[in-house]
């Protein structure tokens, strides 16, 4: 899958070694490291642990079974 967020913050490039960045209706962006496979949360320095991503794509999916035609990027802050 592939989103667009239209109000894009600079500070989320893309970097070199890791896939996205991939913005949750939380607020929260992490990129994907392939190598370590696990997602990382550039403002904690830290990866995250697999239960907590899969939250947070949850909640993607909770929004939209809510109402289909709802946008759960307009959740986003940026």
């Amino acid at each position: 899958m592939a989103y667009t967020v239209f109000q894009h913050d600079p500070k989320w490039e893309p970097r070199r070694g890791l896939e996205g960045p991939f913005h949750y209706p939380n607020g929260q962006v992490l990129y994907y490291d392939p190598k370590e496979g696990q997602y990382y949360d550039p403002t904690t320095d830290f990866y995250v642990p697999n239960e907590d991503v899969a939250e947070l794509q949850q909640s993607i999916l909770d929004i939209l079974a809510q109402d289909p035609q709802k946008d759960p990027w307009k959740y986003v802050t940026v």
